[in-house]
């Protein structure tokens, strides 16, 4: 057994023999001996941690579901009935009985250790507080137990079964009560509501999973009265249930129920998560899923499914894959339903997943849609493209928004990594999938038509989060924060918000009212800004840590122009392009008359190119390392440029500025041979000997970005990269400074908004882990990892020949105006965009592995997988289950025999 190393064992043979009594061991047997419970075993353990001698005289007289008056136990006893009382109560405050008042008497008995007293016990925050060990114990229970009944109880009769949530098979024609939650709601009278255990007891031992315990699990009748009366759970409504119910499925957890109480009845109702449920580890870990599984089972419409991914992101043990649905000439991925089971195995250590909590696929080896794979935030690319093909704008939007909050500045500044990839592209060009989550996106620049999402918790708004920074990494975690629920204070230096969205984008290709717009709706989430703040000079984090801030996210981007330490850069008309687009941006009059050269080949430098063009320049020249294939700048964008008069010349690097009077002149540059060596890496090969020179007026480097820190990290344990960027943990964001988390390209170094707005939300979920004590930032986490299928295998026998349809340009804008002249494709185009997309994902199940919880049938929005009903299995009183498990025990075991010698005929 494992338990914390100070850990100190009291012997105590009373209250082992009280152990043993719950247990239903042989009376007689002698406490640590044969046949009874051992000293280090969790059973003796929960028991010893709290209970007393006292307590545990009166405990060996209420035998196990026999339910005894405190008089009938001072008589047994010989003791005073109000003694009796007194320890009868403590014993059950503890949780080692329960109590009920029947007809006006109180009375007591015990009932098995899962589910039942160990949950009690727990459940009890003063014995977590007081007794930590007993949370050890009561997790030591199930993994030293689960191991013994794999394979050994029929379907239907195990402790714990998972119970559909009720809507997933509404209209099922073999569906019977006994598998509907509102059935026990509307037979009991009385409800409490309390921590759930499982989470509590994970948080102690440090393996808490993000899912939060406040509210979850749901008592009635008997136990409803207990949790009440002893402190456990406050009373609620039938009605305040429900909600509770809805809003636990809303949040991807599924219902199990005690099942020791015969068909049809019930104490409680548990809303469970895979990653923290001490009952489902029994499915996830020991894959003994008959011991918890209900009757049904999902199954998928291929000809409907779109690999949007929302039912595999929320099917608690991981039974969902993303897989391919287009064919192939090469091996596909299939069919993952696990064929070695408990069933008819000898069930050995080696068939275990310990590490379920951390090795959750999302993806079968052989990959699927390559846009939802390629896309930064792993976005439901064709989940959104089919909801929008339908006219279902609002939930397309709403699915955008899982991933990513800043859908309409995405549209219309995107890097377009996901058409990159899009399979569409080896026909003939790829979905515009930018351009159909821009037309849905239109729905957040309508005050009446926006939609604000209903937050998740209602248990974290005492707990205040401080993020430093607007730009897209900050506005991304500050806009899952809200979501979950937090206080969440946004700090920016500047008196705009936005950072580079507002700042660093010109007008003409991102309109500061779209980014607006969407700032708006955080603001309405309950998210409060500061600007004008300079973390570090104006405020300190300590001083925000008194203040009660519990966390930090770090997002200050990088917002420095670089210069490259040329001869002549600091005279007078030389300028950075981040520092040129800032002014500009911030409303300051430039003009640039003459001759304007920029340096440098990415987006900025583009758009500073364009914007040069606005600021009166009599001709504008970009000059760069690259190639014009190698160039980070969009196509598109360069052709814009070259509508707009702007020259284009490749492999040309600066060596020295000239001036004269301490003002520019002119550039000398040098012949570029290679920008990367052998090994991608940037290592640019310059020709010294072959130089030009160009005049210019003003020269704009556009060179690269710098992260300002200034004081911000002052007495901080955070610290810097060579490069100036944070260091962090890669898949978490957190800083050396434990409440320092950080994301963006100020951990990254400059990339694109999407790239931020994605570290922007695992930064959130790594900040409501951390908050909240004794959570691990990585158990039971989804590590986004996503695997492309080979597109050049995929057999595509017939598509849509539809041309990839393209936007009008507005009238409204001239060449050389600061307007977006770009427009939105119109619903006819839209329909006609939609039916291009190739549908190449799809759902693969793993039907052993399947609960049949019907989480995955209730967050999808395709009608593409029900729950059927596979199996009669029907819940048995405890006092009845010894027999049916060795009746089990013995046909398994006949089974494995079979098995074995087929085997070894070769049969199997």
């Amino acid at each position: 057994m494992i338990f914390p190393p100070d850990y100190v064992c009291r012997y105590d043979e009373k209250i082992m023999r009280l152990a043993n009594m719950i247990g239903r061991k042989k009376a007689g047997i002698k406490p640590g001996g044969k046949g009874s419970l051992q000293w280090e075993d969790p059973e003796y353990v929960i028991l010893e941690a709290g209970v007393t001698e006292d307590m545990a005289d009166v405990g060996l007289c209420l035998g196990s579901y026999e339910k005894h008056s405190a008089a009938e136990v001072a008589q047994m006893l010989n003791k005073p009935e109000d003694w009796c009382h007194e320890e009868l109560m403590k014993l059950a405050v503890y949780g080692a009985c329960f109590v009920n008042n029947i007809n006006g008497i109180d009375m007591f008995w015990t009932e098995t250790w899962i589910p039942g007293t160990m949950e009690m016990i727990v459940n009890n925050m003063d014995n977590i507080r007081k007794y930590p060990i007993v949370a050890y114990a009561m997790e030591a229970y199930g993994r030293v137990r689960g191991p013994l009944s794999s394979g050994a109880f029929p379907i239907g009769v195990g402790l714990m079964r998972v119970i559909p949530i009720e809507s997933a098979i509404h209209g099922e024609s073999r569906r019977a009560d006994y598998e509907e939650i509102s059935k026990y709601l509307e037979e009991n009278t009385i409800f409490s509501v309390s921590n759930c255990s499982c989470r509590t007891d994970r948080e102690v031992m440090g393996e808490g999973c993000g899912h939060i315990k406040e509210d979850m699990c749901i008592q009635m009748g008997h136990a409803a009265e207990y949790y009440i009366r002893t402190g456990r759970g406050r009373q609620i409504t039938r009605d305040e249930a429900y909600a509770i119910l809805r809003k636990a499925e809303g949040n991807g957890l599924m219902h199990e129920i005690p099942n020791t109480d015969g068909s049809g009845h019930t104490h409680a109702i548990c809303n469970c998560c895979g990653c923290g449920c001490l009952s489902l580890r029994t499915a996830a870990m020991f894959k003994n899923v008959d011991m918890v599984r209900s009757n049904y089972t999902a199954k998928i419409d291929w000809q409907k499914c779109v690999a949007c991914g929302q039912c595999v992101e929320n099917c608690p043990v991981n039974a969902l894959k993303l897989g391919q649905k287009l064919c192939s000439s090469a091996p596909v991925v299939k069919n993952i339903t696990t064929a070695i089971t408990p069933r008819d195995e000898d069930w050995t250590e080696d068939k275990w997943n310990p590490d379920y909590r951390l090795n959750r696929e999302n993806v079968v080896d052989t990959g699927t849609a390559p846009c939802k794979t390629n896309c930064p935030a792993h976005i439901g690319v064709q989940g959104y493209i089919k909801l929008a093909a339908q006219g279902r704008y609002v939930e397309a939007l709403d699915l955008i928004k899982k991933e990513n909050p800043l859908p309409a500045v995405c549209g219309r500044i995107c890097n377009r990594k996901c058409e990159q990839a899009c399979t569409r592209g080896a026909i003939d060009s790829p979905v515009a999938i930018d351009e159909i989550k821009k037309f849905v996106a239109q729905l957040e620049l309508d005050k009446a038509s926006r939609v604000i999402p209903e937050k998740r918790f209602d248990t974290n708004s005492h707990i205040k989060i401080a993020v430093i920074g607007a730009g897209p990494a900050g506005l991304s975690c500050a806009y899952y924060l809200a979501l979950d629920g937090y206080s969440v204070t946004v700090f920016e230096k500047e008196k705009r918000l936005g950072g580079m969205l507002t700042l660093g984008i010109p007008e003409f290709r991102l309109e500061k009212n779209v980014v607006a717009a969407e700032i708006d709706i955080i603001k309405e989430m309950g998210v409060v800004f500061q600007t004008s703040v300079e973390v570090g000079k104006d405020i300190t984090l300590d001083a925000l840590r008194k203040q009660g801030y519990a966390a930090f996210y770090v997002a200050i981007g990088a917002g420095g122009g670089r210069k490259l330490g040329l001869k002549g850069e600091n005279a007078a008309g030389v300028y950075t392009g981040v520092e040129f687009l800032r002014r500009i941006n911030s409303g300051e009059e430039l003009t640039l008359p003459g001759k304007t050269i920029v340096i440098g080949g990415g987006n900025v430098a583009v758009d500073t190119a364009r914007v040069a063009t606005r600021c009166h320049s009599e001709s504008v020249d970009i000059y760069c390392l690259e190639s014009r294939s190698q160039m980070p700048a969009s196509e598109e964008e360069l052709e814009e440029a070259e509508t707009e008069g702007i020259r284009l010349h490749n492999g040309y690097g600066p060596k020295a500025i000239l001036s004269e009077n301490g003002h520019v002149t002119g550039i000398e540059l040098k012949k570029c041979l290679s920008v990367f060596d052998e090994n991608g890496r940037f290592a640019p090969v310059f020709d010294e000997s072959d130089t030009i020179t160009v005049a210019a007026d003003h020269i704009i480097l556009s060179v690269g970005q710098t992260i300002q820190w200034g004081d911000l990290l002052n007495g901080s344990t955070a610290c810097l990269n060579a490069n100036q960027t944070i260091a962090a943990d890669a898949f978490t964001y957190q800083t050396g400074q434990p409440d320092v988390f950080t994301g963006g390209d100020c951990y990254t170094g400059p990339r694109f908004a999407i790239d931020a707005i994605a570290a922007g939300k695992q930064g959130a979920i790594s900040i409501h882990r951390f908050v909240h004590p004794g959570h691990s930032l990585v158990l039971g986490r989804d590590r986004r990892e996503y695997k492309a299928l080979n597109t050049e295998a995929a057999v595509i026998e017939e598509y849509d020949n539809t041309p990839r349809q393209k936007p009008d340009t507005l009238d409204r804008a001239d060449v050389g105006s600061f307007a977006d002249s770009r427009g939105i494709l119109t619903e006819a185009q839209l329909k006609a965009e939609t039916s291009r997309c190739l549908g190449c994902g799809a759902v693969i199940l793993d039907e052993y592995m399947c609960l049949g919880c019907g989480q995955c049938t209730t967050k999808c929005k395709f009608d593409a997988i029900h729950l059927e009903r596979r199996y009669d299995g029907e819940g048995i009183e405890f006092t009845e289950l010894k027999p049916v498990i060795i009746k089990q025990i013995v046909k398994r075991k006949a089974k494995i025999a079979v098995k074995k010698v087929k085997k070894v005929f070769g049969a199997v």
